[in-house]
Formats: C-alpha cells, sequence, structure tokens
C-alpha cells in the first residue's frame, strides 16, 4: 500500500481542516513527521487507520470513540484518505460523522464510504472492506505496514500460534492447510466405501454356477414347450372349423328373424310411398300459387296503410308553405330600404373612426412637446459629462511618467528574494558543515585517548590477541601435561603385588614411578588462562569500541564532504545570481531602495486605476445619455409621422361619406354616435337576416311539397296493380283445383302435414335396399350349409381341450421367457458385481493413501512446518541488518519451539531471550524484522514499491546507533522501499531530507508544514 493523500478536520487535535499530500513525501524515499510532545503526530496514523478499518491503537467503541477522537471545537469530523494497494489500483476511504445539536456528548455514528479512481472518476463501491482491497486485517496491517506506539516489538514477542496465524493471513498459508480438504475427501471415500460394501451384499448369490445351472433348466424347459405347443397346433385348427361352422349356422338363424320383422314392416313402408307421393305432387303446384297469394294480401294491405299516412304529411307541408309566403310579402319593405339603411350604416363607422383619429391626433400633440423639452434636459446633461472626462483624462496623463513597468518590478523583486534565499542557505549549510567538524574533531579526542592509530590498530590488536592466543595455547599443553602426570600419580598409589594394572595388565609391579604433587602447578596455570581469556575479551570489547569510533568516524566525514559540497554549490548559485542583475535603474546592494521605489510605483498605478474606472463609469454615462438622446428624437420623428398619418385618414374617410356630412357629428360625443351607429347595424342585420331564412325555406318547402305529392300518386298505381295480381291468382288456383280434381280445402288438408319428402324417400329407398339384401344373404347360406350339420357336445368338448392346451402353451412360455430373463439378469449383475469388486479395490487402496495424509496434515501441523520455513527465511533476513546494527555482536534464530531468541557472539554464542534485550537493541531487533517482513509481503504482493511506517523507538538509540539506523534506512531508498518515520529526536530530522513539522496552535489546532 502507497499513500498518496490524507485530508483531516476536526480529529483530536486537528480543528481546522488539513491536508497531506504523499506523493512528495515518497518520491523521497525516506521522510518524517516532527514536532513537540502532543502535537498529533501519531493522530495521522490513528486517522488513517480508522478511515480504513474502523479502528484504531488508543480508542475502541467501548471508549465513546467518536466522542473522544473529535476535536472539542469542532462538530464535524472528517478523514479522505487516498492510496495505491498492492495491485496498483487507487481508491478512496471517507469516514465522517457529526456531533448532535442538541447534545453536545452524543456524536453520531460515522458514516464510510469507498471509492475506486475510473475513467478519471472516483466510483462509489458496494461494500467498505478494508481488508478485501488492502488484502491484510487490521492485526496485522499495523504490524507490517502502520506500526503504532506501543506496538513495534509485539511481532517479536508473540506467541507461536498467534505468529503462525499471522504468518498465515499475510503469505496465504491457508494453502497448505490441507487438513479439512482431506477430511472431506476420507469422509467422502468412507461414504463410497460403505455404499460400496452395501450394494455388493446384494450380489452375495450371483456366481457362474448358479448361472449355469439356470441354463440347464432353460434347455429342458423350452423342449417341455415345444411338446406341448404342437398339440396346441393340432387342436387349434380342428377348433377353428367348429368354430367356423357354428358362426355360418348362428348366423342364418339371425338373419332369418331379422327378416320376419323387416317383412311385418313392408306394410307401413308401402302406406307411406304413396302418402309422400301424394304430397310431392300438390306441393309442387299448389305451394307457389297458395304463397303468392299471401304475399300479394300482405303487400296491398300495407300500401293502403302507406297512402293514408302520406295524405297527412302532404296536408301539414301545405300549410307551412303558406304561413311562410305570408310572412314573407310582411318583410319585403323593409328589405327593399335594406340597401338605403347600410350605406348610412357604413358612414356612420367612418364617422366613428374620424372621432378616434383625432383624439389620437390630440396626443401626438401633446407628447410631442414633452418629449422635445426632454431632448434638451439630455443634451445639457452630455455636455456636463463630456467635460468632466476631459478633466480625470488629463489628470491620468499627468501621473503616468512617474509609473514604473510591472514585469521590471516583479523581476527585480523575484531577484532580490532568490539572493536572500541563497544566503540563508548558505548560512545554514555553513552551520550544518561546522557541526560536522566538530564532530570529527571529537572523534579524533576520542581516539587520542583511547591510543588508538587509525591506520594500524586492526594489525596492532591481531597481533596483541595472537601472542595472548600463543601463550593460552602453551599454558593448556603444560596443563594437559600436568593433569596426566596427575592421574598416573594416583595409579600408581593403588597398584599393590597380586593384582591387575589397570592400564597393561601386569600382576608383578616391580619399579613404582614416584610423582610429586602438581596441584599447586595446575591451579596456577588454570589462574594464568583464566587470566588471558580476560586479557583476549578486553582486546575484543576494545577492537569493538575502536571499530565503532571509527566508523562514526567515517559517517561524519562523509557527511562532512556532502556538507561542504553543498556550501560551494550554493556560493556557485550565488555568483551566478549576482550576474543575473542587470538593472541600471536600481542599486544591486540598496535593497530599501527598491522596495521604496516599487511602492510609490504602486501607489501611483492604484490612482490611475482609480482614475480609469471613473473615466470608464463617466465615458457609461455618456453613453447612456447618447442612447436616450437618440430615443427620444426617433420617438418625436414617430410622433410626427403618426399625426401626418392620421390627418391623411380623416380626410379620406371624409370623402369616402355618401349620405351624411362629417360636421354634423364632428363636436357629437363618440358614445352617442356609436350607440346609433349600433341600433342601425343591428336593425340591417335582423332584416337581411330574416328575409333571407323566409326565402330558404320558402325553396326548401316547394319541392319538399311537389315529392309528397309525387309519393301518394304512386302509391295508388301500385295499389291497382296489385288489385290485379290477386284476381290473376285466383283463376290460376281455382284451374289448377279443376285439373287436380280436388277441393281446396281438401288440398290445405293435405299440405299441413309437412312431410319432409327427401327424408321420407330416403327412409323407404334404404328399407327396400335392406329387405332384398337379407333375402339374397338367407339364400346363400342355406345353399352353403345344405351338406352341414353341427353337434354342441362335439364342440364344447374341442372348445374346452383347446382352452387348456391354450392355457399350458402360455405357461410353458412365460416359464422359458422369465428363465431366459433371469439368465440375463444375473449376467448383467455378474458384470455389474466385477466393476463393483474393482471400484472397492480402488477406494480402499485410496483409503490407505488418505489414512497417511490425515496423520501427516493432522492439527494444523503441516501449516506450522511451512510457517517455521518461513520465519527461519525471516530471520535470514533480518540478520543481515541486525549484525550490521550490532557490528556482528548478537543475531537472531529460531529455536525448535517456533520462538524467537538470540544469539550473543560476545558469550561464545550462547542463546537467550529477546526478553534481555536493552531497550535499544530491542528497537533494532524489531526494525531489522519488520523490514524484512515488508521486504517478504512486496515480495508476496509482487509490488514495484512498499510503504512502512515506523511511530517509535529512535528515543532509545545513542548517537552512533542512531547513526547505523539512519545508514540502513537510506539504503533501503535504494531497494524501492518507502519509510516514514514519527520522532522527536533532532539529529534524525537534520538528517531526513523531506519531513512534515506538526505544530500546535491554541486558537487554530494542530497545523501541518512540510519542511
Amino acid at each position: 500500500m502507497i499513500p498518496v493523500q490524507l485530508t483531516l478536520e476536526g480529529i483530536y487535535s486537528y480543528q481546522e481542516r488539513q491536508k497531506i499530500d504523499f506523493e512528495n513525501l515518497t518520491e523521497a524515499g525516506l521522510f518524517g513527521i516532527f514536532g513537540s510532545v502532543g502535537s498529533g503526530k501519531s493522530s495521522i496514523l490513528e486517522a488513517i487507520s480508522f478511515a480504513l478499518y474502523g479502528e484504531t491503537e488508543r480508542l475502541n467503541a467501548r471508549d465513546r470513540r467518536t466522542y473522544n477522537m473529535m476535536n472539542l471545537k469542532s462538530n464535524r469530523s472528517y478523514i479522505e484518505f487516498d492510496f495505491i494497494n498492492s495491485e496498483n489500483k487507487k481508491y478512496r476511504a471517507t469516514r465522517e460523522f457529526k456531533r448532535n445539536s442538541k447534545n453536545f456528548e452524543d456524536v453520531k455514528t460515522p458514516s464510510v464510504t469507498f471509492y475506486e479512481w475510473k475513467n478519471e472518476n472516483w466510483i462509489p463501491l458496494d461494500h467498505s472492506n478494508a481488508e478485501q482491497i488492502v488484502g491484510l486485517s487490521y492485526a496485522n496491517f499495523k504490524r507490517t505496514i502502520i506500526i503504532p506506539q506501543g506496538q513495534f516489538k509485539e511481532f517479536l514477542e508473540l506467541g507461536a500460534a498467534e505468529r503462525t496465524n499471522m504468518m498465515k493471513e499475510i503469505f496465504g498459508l491457508q494453502r497448505f492447510d490441507l487438513q479439512n480438504n482431506v477430511s472431506i475427501i476420507n469422509s467422502k471415500n468412507r461414504s463410497e466405501l460403505d455404499q460400496l460394501e452395501g450394494q455388493l451384499k446384494g450380489f452375495e448369490e450371483v456366481n457362474e454356477e448358479q448361472i449355469s445351472l439356470k441354463k440347464e433348466s432353460l434347455k429342458l424347459e423350452q423342449q417341455k414347450f415345444e411338446d406341448i405347443l404342437k398339440s396346441f397346433r393340432e387342436t387349434e385348427n380342428l377348433y377353428s372349423k367348429l368354430k367356423s361352422l357354428k358362426e355360418d349356422f348362428e348366423t342364418l338363424h339371425e338373419k332369418k328373424a331379422h327378416f320376419e320383422k323387416l317383412s311385418e314392416q313392408k306394410e307401413n313402408v308401402d302406406l307411406l310411398e304413396t302418402k309422400t307421393e301424394l304430397y310431392d305432387r300438390l306441393s309442387r303446384i299448389f305451394t307457389p300459387l297458395f304463397s303468392e297469394k299471401t304475399k300479394l294480401a300482405k303487400e296491398i294491405a300495407e300500401q293502403i296503410l302507406s297512402k293514408e299516412q302520406q295524405l297527412a304529411i302532404v296536408q301539414a307541408t301545405e300549410h307551412q308553405f303558406e304561413k311562410v309566403k305570408s310572412l314573407l310579402a310582411a318583410l319585403q319593405p323593409e328589405y327593399d330600404a335594406l340597401q338605403q339603411s347600410k350605406i348610412q350604416e357604413n358612414d356612420l363607422s367612418l364617422i366613428l373612426q374620424m372621432m378616434k383619429v383625432s383624439g389620437e391626433i390630440k396626443t401626438l400633440k401633446e407628447r410631442t412637446q414633452n418629449g422635445s423639452q426632454k431632448v434638451k434636459e439630455v443634451e445639457d446633461r452630455q455636455k456636463l459629462i463630456q467635460q468632466k472626462i476631459e478633466e480625470l483624462s488629463k489628470k491620468s496623463e499627468q501621473l503616468k511618467p512617474g509609473k514604473l513597468d510591472p514585469g521590471l518590478l516583479v523581476h527585480v523583486g523575484n531577484w532580490f528574494l532568490e539572493r536572500k534565499k541563497l544566503n540563508e542557505n548558505l548560512s545554514s549549510q555553513t552551520k550544518k558543515a561546522d557541526t560536522k567538524k566538530n564532530e570529527i574533531i571529537t572523534i579524533h579526542e576520542e581516539l587520542k585517548l583511547l591510543k588508538i592509530n587509525p591506520e594500524t590498530f586492526r594489525d596492532d590488536f591481531r597481533i596483541k590477541a595472537e601472542g595472548v592466543e600463543k601463550q593460552k595455547k602453551f599454558l593448556s599443553e603444560k596443563r594437559n601435561h600436568l593433569e596426566v602426570q596427575q592421574k598416573l600419580s594416583h595409579f600408581a598409589s593403588e597398584l599393590h603385588d597380586g593384582e591387575a594394572c589397570p592400564l597393561c595388565g601386569a600382576l608383578e609391579h616391580p619399579n613404582i614411578v614416584e610423582y610429586h604433587d602438581v596441584t599447586s602447578e595446575l591451579h596456577e596455570i588454570q589462574q594464568q588462562i583464566d587470566h588471558l581469556d580476560h586479557q583476549k575479551e578486553d582486546i575484543q570489547k576494545k577492537l569493538s569500541a575502536g571499530e565503532k569510533v571509527l566508523d562514526r568516524k567515517k559517517i561524519f566525514e562523509e557527511q562532512l564532504k556532502y556538507e561542504e559540497e553543498q556550501v560551494i554549490q550554493i556560493q556557485i548559485q550565488i555568483e551566478n545570481h549576482l550576474k543575473k542583475f542587470i538593472w541600471k535603474e536600481f542599486n544591486i546592494n540598496d535593497e530599501a531602495d527598491f522596495e521604496e521605489k516599487r511602492q510609490h510605483s504602486f501607489t501611483i498605478e492604484k490612482q490611475l486605476e482609480e482614475l480609469s474606472e471613473q473615466i470608464g463609469q463617466e465615458q457609461k454615462n455618456l453613453d447612456k445619455e447618447r442612447s436616450h438622446l437618440d430615443n427620444y428624437n426617433k420617438a418625436l420623428e414617430k410622433f410626427r409621422l403618426d399625426e401626418a398619418k392620421k390627418e391623411e385618414q380623416i380626410k379620406t374617410n371624409d370623402a369616402n361619406l355618401k349620405i351624411l356630412e362629417w360636421k354634423n357629428y364632428a363636436e357629437k360625443a363618440a358614445l352617442e354616435v356609436e350607440e346609433i351607429f349600433n341600433k342601425l347595424s343591428q336593425s340591417n342585420h335582423e332584416t337581411e337576416q330574416n328575409y333571407n331564412q323566409l326565402i330558404k325555406e320558402e325553396k326548401e318547402i316547394s319541392p319538399k311539397l311537389a315529392g309528397q305529392k309525387t309519393i301518394v300518386s304512386q302509391l295508388e298505381k301500385r295499389i291497382s296493380e296489385l288489385q290485379q295480381e290477386i284476381a290473376d291468382n285466383t283463376l290460376l288456383i281455382e284451374k289448377a283445383l279443376e285439373e287436380q280434381q280436388f277441393e281446396q280445402n281438401k288440398v290445405q288438408e293435405i299440405l299441413a302435414e309437412k312431410i319432409d319428402v327427401q327424408e321420407a324417400k330416403k327412409i323407404i329407398q334404404e328399407f327396400r335396399i335392406q329387405f332384398e339384401t337379407l333375402k339374397n344373404s338367407i339364400s346363400e347360406l342355406e345353399q352353403k350349409l345344405k351338406d352341414f350339420t353341427f353337434d354342441h357336445e362335439e364342440f364344447s368338448t374341442v372348445e374346452s381341450r383347446f382352452s387348456s392346451l391354450e392355457l399350458d402353451v402360455k405357461a410353458a412360455n412365460d416359464s422359458v421367457v422369465k428363465t431366459h430373463a433371469e439368465i440375463e439378469r444375473l449376467e448383467k449383475e455378474f458384470k455389474k458385481k466385477e466393476d463393483l469388486l474393482k471400484l472397492l479395490e480402488q477406494l480402499q487402496k485410496r483409503a490407505e493413501n488418505l489414512k497417511i495424509m490425515t496423520n501427516l496434515f493432522k492439527g494444523a501441523g503441516f501449516v506450522q512446518y511451512v510457517s517455521s520455513i518461513y520465519l527461519r527465511q525471516l530471520c535470514d533476513h533480518a540478520n543481515v541488518r541486525f549484525h550490521r546494527m550490532t557490528r556482528n555482536q548478537l543475531s537472531l534464530r529460531l529455536n525448535e519451539s517456533n520462538e524467537f531468541e538470540i544469539i550473543d557472539y560476545l558469550n561464545e554464542g550462547r542463546s537467550r531471550s529477546v526478553k534481555t534485550l536493552s531497550g535499544g537493541q530491542a528497537f533494532q531487533v524489531s526494525l531489522s524484522l519488520a523490514l524484512a517482513l515488508a521486504e517478504s509481503v512486496q515480495s508476496n504482493a509482487k509490488a514495484e514499491k512498499n510503504f512502512f511506517f515506523i511511530d517509535e523507538g529512535f528515543g532509545t538509540q545513542d548517537l552512533e546507533s542512531v547513526n547505523i539506523v539512519f545508514e540502513t534506512l537510506v539504503n533501503l531508498q535504494k531497494e524501492n522501499r518507502i519509510v516514514g518515520i514519527i520522532s522527536h529526536v533532532e539529529e534524525l530530522k537534520e538528517k531526513i531530507p523531506v519531513s512534515l513539522n506538526i505544530i500546535k496552535d491554541e486558537e487554530k489546532g494542530s497545523q501541518i508544514e512540510i519542511v
């Protein structure tokens, strides 16, 4: 994770909104955050953690976190944090919470929103899970990226189980936790085994012997089936013949019985045929005549009724026509005088227009008089404004010569500012170089006190160490010799004649050697060896101290060289800058004179701007007055033109008057004239409208009346025609009755039966066909059966034998089919059994392998094993820096219990607990571990850069250790590491190239500035 930007407002001591641009800080690779105690340094890390995870190190939910985090002078807290994750995607996390306006101590729950930068826009996410984006839980985030106060040693002192869980999360070791996977597979395999064994229990009786027995049984049953089938075929033939003969005799009997019934029905069918023929003949002759007679009678009744109704309509229309003619004759005189009345109406309309125009002309004359007065006033104001503009312009021209070029002032001002900045940098850099020189002089004094020659001190100490080692070797050999002599003296004192020698086994001991007591000599030699060991340890300590001093000297000399180079560089910049002063108007050594001239020029420029604004305003006023004057003149011209047009209109209207005269109405009131005009207009309109309406009605009624009379005439003609047609129809009916020799009543009685001729003929035809067919069929059967007889007893015997054999054949066939199917089933089951046995063998083999894997992965042992490998690699990476920080005196390793311990090379490489480390040493090993862990996380995430924040520890280091730690942090820049530190150690502040300085203001709260 790489921070991009952080915005704070109303959080802890940050009252006003403060914004940190991390891009400038992270580009340096190493930056710091400095400030006094309580200024709000650690609050920056707390804000980042809270923005991402909603958690902080100092407060939890039970501590009324939102209330205590909010600045007491604020009513709103806001955090906005932009960052880039390991996938190089840019995200933003925001949290905001507000104070209840009615209850000061009630702070509402924070609202949280996460965004992703896509297509140049912030797109809101549908979740706020920082762990999903960053790839770390809050606990591991504060162990690997942002390490708050009091937590720097946490990873070092974690228990084995907690550390394993942490490694598991950071490095994804859960992929090695195969216990559950193996357990699932094992359960599935065991379930399949149980199921398979249950299936095999159903195949216990399926074997090759049983299949062979079934096949032998099938052969016997097939032979039995063939024998029964032969007897069945013979009986079946005889049974078929007898059954056919029986069916023929039964059919003959049934047909004779049916024929007798049809014979009984023949008389009725013959009677139906006679009636149908008579009905059909009379219907074809009389039905059309009777229908025509009924139709004509109905139509003549309808025509008579229509004639009576139409006569009533004609009488009403004639009455209406006479009334219209009477009204028209009464209105005719008024209509004849209408033309003259309309001319008089038109003259009144023209007079009304002339009266209206006269009033308008009077109004225009008044407006023209007022407008001329307004034009004179505007012309006077124009002259006054023009005079004021000339006065202001003259004053501006007098001031212009005293104003200097603004660009010149900017360039000269920037030159003086740059020179001041360079002089300040030179003074500051010179002080830094002098400080380094004093530090080097102090180191030279230390070397003199230690009597160390920087060129030969390592050879001197090596010679001394070799001399001590030679003496120790000589004394050790002498001690060994004396110890052997002491042991031999002990053996000699224990020898007795007749007892075996423990060295050579001899029973006789003629010449026993006598030795003097060497105990005191051994004690003395041991004291000398111990003394030499102390000397060696002292030499080692002095060598270590000398190396530390020389290393410090080397660091300070390199730093001095850098600072002196910076001094030279600044001096060159100053010389080059002095050459850039090319302005003869000013003195290079008199900045006060330049400032005085610049201020004077600014004053003149301000006066000129004020004059310019006044001239501009007066010019606007002048333009405005000119615009008014033009508008007034245009309006006056328009008034004059309108007045002339209206005078001309009055003359035109007067010329168009035909009956009335203008002079008779000029003095009258317009309302009076308008009332006369309206009455006349209304009267003319009503006369014309009524006359036209009556003419229209007359024209409509006249053709209508003629049409109605024509309809009455046509109806009378049609009634006459229908009466003739009825007489003709009556003659035709009488003629047909005479020809058929029937009376009309009898004919109507026959036709009333309503016989369906087609249906009756169909019934008669079907009966005739059925009767003749049945008669012929009986003759054919009698001829066929004349030589045969049928014995019922014989048929019953054969039928019974046939049924019995049929059942025997079916039973034998079913037995064969059943046995054959059973054989097929057994063969399939046997094949299935073989497949199941093969599968059983595979599952049993898998079960054995899974048992081995279960033991291997039991209790997450494999994850712990992999975790220990990762931890050992972590130790190796950490020791690279830890050795350098401790001058190869200490080392970190992982013991058999997966616990960290320290190897102390100053004490013969013995191990001891990490809890025995001093505060400074604990910081060094924790920093080394944290850097190694961050390095591993970066490698695991395949990120180009990684970020690491430290919030403690530097106060526990001495000056030398601070330099070593600082050198380590500087080297991280080459490894694409970004490290931020929070500290109040001044030595670090001077070494770090870029940093934030936190200043706590009593009124505004904490303020952030970049140094």
